[in-house]
C-alpha cells in the first residue's frame, strides 16, 4: 500500500485558515495542495527534499514571491534585522527614502506589520516545512526500502534534516520567543488551524536540543560529512550549534565542554589570513568555516548571492560608530569594507568590485566559523571566573588579525598593532574586551544585535547611538499578517 506524501510547495505563508478569502491563495506552512501530491517518492525526490531544506538559508533573490519588497522576502533579511538593527550598519551609504521599513528597524520605530518580521518568519517556517517533509520521507522504512536508499546515506540525510530544523527553530525562538511548533507536514486546513498557536519557548528549546541530538547520532564524524558536497551539515556544525544553544541558555560549563570537543577533533583552526573565510577562492578549502550556505553562479535554478545585487544598489554600509570601533591599523577593517569606494568586501567574497551589483555572485553566506566559536568559549571562561583563559583566546584572535597580510597583499601591520590584552584584567574589563573583539571580528556577519540582546545591553548600547531601542524590542513582534490570518489564535508579543 502506498503512503501519500507531498512534494514541496513553492511559496508558503503561515496559518491563513481564518483570514479573508483573498488571502486563501497563501497556503499555511507545510500545507501542500492535492495537485502536487506524489504518491511514490523516488530516490531523487527524497534526496532533493533534503537539499531544498537548505535553500531558505541562502541569499538568492526571489525564492519566495517575485520582488516582494512589501513582504520583506526579496532575499533572506538577516542583514536587516541583525546588522541594520544594530549599531553596526546603515541601510545605505547615502540616506534616502528607499525601503523605509529598513530604516524603521534601525530606528526602532517599527510596528508589527513591518516587512522585516514577515520576511524572516516566512523564510524560517518555510525552512521548517521543508525539513519536516524530508524527515517524513527519511523516517519511513517503507519508503526507504522501496527507493533502495543506502543506509549510510539515509543516516547522513536524516542528520542534516534534523540539524536544519533545529537551526530554523533557533532563529525563531531567539527572535520571537513562544512560536508555533510544527514537527510534521500539514495535510489540510484543519491541521493548519490547530497548530496556529504559540507554544512555550522552553518546549521549542527542548525540540531544538532533541533535533541536534538526533543530528549528532546520524552525521558522520569527519571534517566534511560528504567530501563531494562539503557544504553539507558536518559534525562540527552540529557540535557548534549545541554549544550556541548552551551559550544562549547560559550553560557555560556545557559551552566549554562542547567547544573543547570541537578543538580536540582538530578539524578547524584560525586561517592565517583573516579574509580567507570569506574569499570565493578559498571556499571549503580554508581552515575556519564550520557552516556556510554554498552560493553558486551560472546554475539553474539560480543559486547566487543576491545580497551582492543590493550592495550594487547602495544598500548596506558601515555606521560611523562601527568605523570608529576598529583600532588603528587593524587589518580586519580594510578587508571588511572600504568607505571611500562604498564597498563591503566580506559580503562580496572578493577584494575587488567584481561582485558589486551581481545578483548571481558565488560568495557564500557564512553562518558559523571557528573564530566565533572560540569567542563563545572565551565568554564562558570569563563568565565562570577564568579571566586568564578567556583573555588568552581573545589574544589568539587578535594575533591572527595583526599577522594577516594587509590589503595591499605585501605588508603586515606595524609593530604595536592590536597588542595583547593583559591577563591581569578584572572580569568587567575582560568582558568589555570580549564585546569589542566580537564586534570587529564578526562585523557584517549578522551577530551584533543578537549579541547585544543576549548580553542584556541592547537598550543601553543602541540608545547611546540614538536608535530608540525599548525593553519590548528584546523580542520582535509576531508578523501582524499572520495574527490576522489566524483570526487572533496567534497572539502578539508584549508591547506591540
Amino acid at each position: 500500500m502506498k503512503t501519500i506524501y507531498k512534494v514541496l510547495a513553492g511559496t508558503t505563508m503561515i496559518f491563513s485558515l481564518s483570514g479573508c478569502m483573498d488571502e486563501m491563495d497563501k497556503d499555511p506552512i507545510g500545507l501542500l495542495t492535492p495537485d502536487i501530491v506524489n504518491t511514490s517518492p523516488t530516490l531523487n525526490s527524497v534526496q532533493y527534499s533534503v537539499n531544498s531544506s537548505y535553500q531558505m538559508l541562502s541569499s538568492t533573490l526571489n525564492l519566495i514571491g517575485e520582488w516582494g519588497w512589501d513582504d520583506g522576502v526579496v532575499t533572506r533579511n538577516d542583514f536587516v534585522l541583525y546588522d541594520i538593527g544594530s549599531d553596526d550598519v546603515l541601510k545605505k551609504w547615502a540616506s534616502d527614502g528607499d525601503q523605509p521599513w529598513m530604516d524603521e528597524v534601525h530606528n526602532y520605530t517599527f510596528i508589527a506589520s513591518n516587512a522585516a518580521f514577515n520576511g524572516i518568519w516566512s523564510y524560517l517556517y518555510e525552512g521548517v516545512a521543508r525539513s519536516n517533509l524530508a524527515l517524513s520521507y527519511l523516517n519511513d522504512d517503507n519508503i526507504i526500502q522501496s527507493i533502495g536508499m543506502d543506509n549510510a546515506i539515509r543516516k547522513r540525510l536524516l542528520g542534516e534534516a534534523y540539524f536544519l530544523r533545529a537551526f530554523y527553530y533557533f532563529d525563531l525562538v531567539t527572535n520571537f520567543g513562544d512560536v508555533p511548533l510544527l514537527t510534521a507536514p500539514i495535510e489540510n486546513f484543519e491541521e493548519a488551524y490547530k497548530v496556529a498557536e504559540r507554544i512555550d519557548k522552553e518546549k521549542i528549546w527542548t525540540q531544538i536540543t532533541e533535533d541536534l541530538s538526533n543530528a549528532e547520532e546520524n552525521i558522520p564524524d569527519s571534517r566534511f560529512s560528504s567530501n563531494s558536497d562539503p557544504w553539507r551539515v558536518s559534525m562540527g556544525a552540529v557540535l557548534a550549534m549545541q554549544a550556541k544553544v548552551a551559550l544562549y541558555k547560559k550553560d557555560y560549563a556545557k559551552v566549554k565542554e562542547l567547544v573543547g570537543i570541537i578543538e580536540s577533533k582538530g578539524y578547524y583552526e584560525l586561517n592565517d589570513n583573516y579574509f580567507h573565510s570569506f574569499s570565493i577562492n578559498y571556499e571549503f578549502v580554508d581552515k575556519e568555516v564550520i557552516f556556510a550556505y554554498d552560493h553558486k553562479s551560472k546554475v539553474t535554478p539560480r543559486n547566487g548571492n543576491g545580497l551582492c545585487a543590493l550592495l550594487g544598489w547602495g544598500f548596506v554600509a558601515p555606521s560611523e560608530n562601527l568605523i570608529n570601533e576598529f583600532e588603528t591599523n587593524d587589518p580586519r577593517k580594510d578587508f571588511t569594507f572600504n568607505a571611500g569606494k562604498k564597498v563591503v568586501y566580506k559580503i562580496l567574497g572578493d577584494t575587488t568590485l567584481v561582485n558589486q551589483g551581481n545578483e548571481d555572485a558565488a560568495s557564500n553566506k557564512i553562518y558559523i566559523r571557528y573564530a566565533d566559536v572560540l569567542l563563545w568559549k572565551a565568554e564562558a571562561l570569563i563568565e565562570t571566573g577564568d579571566i586568564t583563559g578567556g583573555i588568552k583566546i581573545i589574544n589568539d584572535i587578535r594575533k591572527r588579525a595583526r599577522n594577516t597580510v594587509r590589503f595591499d597583499g605585501e605588508t603586515v601591520a606595524p609593530a604595536g598593532t592590536l597588542p595583547d590584552r593583559s591577563t591581569m584584567a578584572t572580569k568587567e574589563q575582560a568582558f568589555e574586551w570580549l564585546m569589542h573583539e566580537r564586534r570587529v571580528e564578526l562585523s557584517f556577519e549578522s551577530h551584533r544585535l543578537r549579541d547585544l540582546r543576549r548580553w542584556g545591553v541592547a537598550e543601553k548600547v543602541l540608545n547611546a547611538n540614538g536608535q530608540g531601542f525599548k525593553e519590548r524590542n528584546y523580542l520582535f513582534p509576531i508578523p501582524q499578517k499572520d495574527i490576522d490570518k489566524s483570526g487572533g489564535r496567534l497572539t502578539q508579543n508584549t508591547g506591540y
